[in-house]
This record gives structure tokens, sequence and C-alpha cells, in this order.
């Protein structure tokens, strides 16, 4: 079977033929894949800049934002039958028994740094036409989104933050009126989203559902199909190179929530200055080597500590996540149809995917197709 493999010895990025895998425990299950989404993770991937193969190989299958369908169960499988579609999660736990957040489920929030993560560290990842994987990584998605599924796994980066950002709004008395809905926890806040890759467009998609009066800003300038999914949903979006931050804040006024999904440094430090009071900044971005620059760091921290601000990092997501991810979709299919289909960009064959991966991408979210009757 075609598997989209780097080989980080030889810096090579190709497809390969390999063997397709088969159960052998009982609560495993084979997994036929159908879509593979191409995120910035594959592409510093496939330019060697991190990137472990499993123990024993020279390469790794890359892909991490999949979905699947069910093709045979094991015998202790309870969950799952042929012909379901799932997205399995990405995180694997460590080995440690003292590491309470694996042992507990949640390997999101691993503390030794020695978990796995399918198509990343050391565990094969989706972009191949088989893979075997146990019962509790996966999560059943409806079949009413068979077409839209693929974003789930990206999705849930904004799910996650906004369950914490929801946690800590509920213990701060100035956020948050306890009678508000859970629905409406954004109500009467604004939110200001960096960026207009996958992660902040779904990132602003969740924030205007939950009721944010939300701002998406970045470089971009019109005509663009990621500025008419901002104004589609009722967010408003604004150039950085029209508009400076500090304009922007005049005209946002206290900014309650700011998510980073622009992985670049500069750029969040300088959003930091511009945290409303009580505010919560979210970072999802994981940015590269970049060039130094100065800050005013006293300045940072004395806001901080002035304003009673928050400073979040997120990575990776939970079972919880995932769930709330594809309740979202549904959500989004209902609400915006016609912004949702323009969130894929295309679907195209395996053996384009190193050109796609390694290219400049077209629109906002590229897909691998090892299903053909989808188009």
């Amino acid at each position: 079977m075609k598997a989209v493999s780097v080989f980080p010895g030889s810096r090579e990025v190709k497809v390969i033929e390999q063997k397709e895998p088969g159960i052998s425990q009982p609560d495993q299950v084979l997994l036929r894949i159908l879509d593979v989404g191409i995120c910035g993770t594959d592409w510093e991937i496939c330019t060697f800049e991190y990137g472990t193969p499993p123990p024993g190989d020279d390469y790794l299958v890359i892909g991490h934002e999949s979905l699947a369908e069910v093709v045979a169960t094991g015998s202790a499988v309870e969950r799952f039958q042929p012909g379901d579609l799932v997205i399995p999660s990405v995180r694997r736990p460590c080995p440690h028994p003292g590491c309470l957040a694996c042992r507990s489920g949640h390997q999101d929030y691993c503390y030794t740094g020695d978990f796995t993560e399918r198509g990343i560290k050391e565990a094969h990842g989706y972009m191949t036409e088989y893979v075997v994987d146990h019962e509790r990584y996966l999560n059943l998605v409806p079949p009413g989104l068979r077409e839209f599924a693929v974003l789930a796994e990206p999705l849930t980066v904004a799910e996650k933050a906004l369950a914490q950002v929801s946690w800590m709004m509920r213990q701060r008395p100035p956020w948050l009126d306890p009678a508000t809905p859970a629905e409406e926890r954004g109500r009467g806040l604004s939110a200001l989203v960096l960026g207009v890759g996958p992660v902040g467009l779904l990132g602003a998609m969740v924030m205007a559902t939950a009721g944010f009066t939300t701002y998406v800003y970045s470089r971009e300038l019109p005509p663009s199909p990621r500025i008419d999914l901002v104004t589609a949903i009722g967010a408003t979006y604004v150039s950085s190179q029209a508009t400076t931050l500090a304009d922007l804040a005049k005209q946002v006024g206290n900014i309650d929530l700011v998510y980073e999904a622009a992985g670049h440094s500069h750029f969040a430090l300088e959003a930091l200055g511009w945290l409303g009071t009580n505010g919560i900044f979210v970072l999802t971005g994981v940015p590269g080597v970049q060039a130094f620059t100065e800050s005013d760091s006293a300045r940072r921290m004395r806001d901080m500590v002035l304003k009673n601000q928050i400073l979040l990092g997120t990575v990776n997501a939970g079972p919880d996540d995932f769930a709330s991810a594809l309740r979202d979709l549904e959500l989004f299919r209902q609400r915006w149809p016609e912004a949702v289909q323009t969130l894929i960009a295309g679907r195209y064959p395996p053996e384009q995917a190193p050109e796609l991966i390694l290219g400049r991408q077209k629109g906002i979210k590229t897909v691998i197709a090892f299903d053909s009757s989808s188009g």
C-alpha cells in the first residue's frame, strides 16, 4: 500500500510501498484512511525541522489530521463496527507510571515529554491507505459530517483552548454572569484571533459561535477567500498592513481574549501588549527559529500583574475536545453552509502529497484523499 514518508537521514520526502497492517490485539481496529489534511507541522517535518521515525525505522509516515472508515475490529472492541467513520487522536501516552496525566487518559497534558505522536514523533502517521489503531484513541464521526470531518483535529486546538478559557471565566467574577448559557459563554466579550490559517479561521468560528464579538487580524489583503470566510461568519477582518494593533485596540475597546494562531513570536508579543484588563491570551502557534526582537518585558510583566491577565499555552487535545469539535462542525455546517464549503481547498491523490506539502498552499485546507469516490 502507498504511504507518504519522510526520510530524515537522506532528507527525502516520497511515496513508498509498504505492507498492509493487520489486527494483532483484541482492542485494535483496522482503518481504511479516507482523508488526511496537510498542515504547517507536515511542512516543518518535510523540511527536516523536526519529526522522528519510530525506533528501528529510517522513515516516518506523516499525516495526523485524518478521517478513516472502520474495516474490521478486534474481539474486544465494543464501540465501533465496520462502516463507521472515525477520527483518530494524535498523541499516545508516555510509559512512566508516575505521569498522572497519561495514566488518567489526558496524554495531551503529559508531564514527562516521553509521549509519542502519530505522524510526528516516534510513531507512523495516517497518510497511508490502511492503519491499525486502538479503540480508545478513536472518535466516532456522524455520517453527515463525511465531507468536513477531516477538519476536526485542527479544530480541537480551539476547542481545548476555549474549554480552559471557559473554566477560568467562570472563576473570575468580572468575566461572566453565572446565568449565561454555556453556548453563549462569550456574550458581551471581545475576542481577537491572530492569523488566517486553518487553526485561526476555525478558532474564529468557535469564538463567533460562542457569542464573542470576534475580530481577525493578519497580513492578508482582499480579495481573499479567507477574508470572505471571516465576513461570512459575522466576524470583522482587519489587515495589519492597513491598521496598527494600537488602532485596532481603540476600535475594539477592552480585548477580553486573544487567540494566537500565527506562530510568529514578534506578532504575538506585540499583541500581548494590547490585551485588556482581566484578559486571557492563548498561544497555539509553535514558532520556528526567528530573528531576535526587542520587547519591553518590564511593561508586559507590569500589565499582566496590574490587569489580572492570564497567558495560556495549549497543544494537542483529548477526547472531550474531539467530541466538541465534531459537535461544532455540525453547527458550522448548519449555520454557515457556504462558508464551510470554502474551508477545504481541494482533494488530491497521495502521489501529489510531497509537492503539495512543500509548495505554496492553495486555498485554506488541502486534503490528501485515499478514497477516490470523494473527488
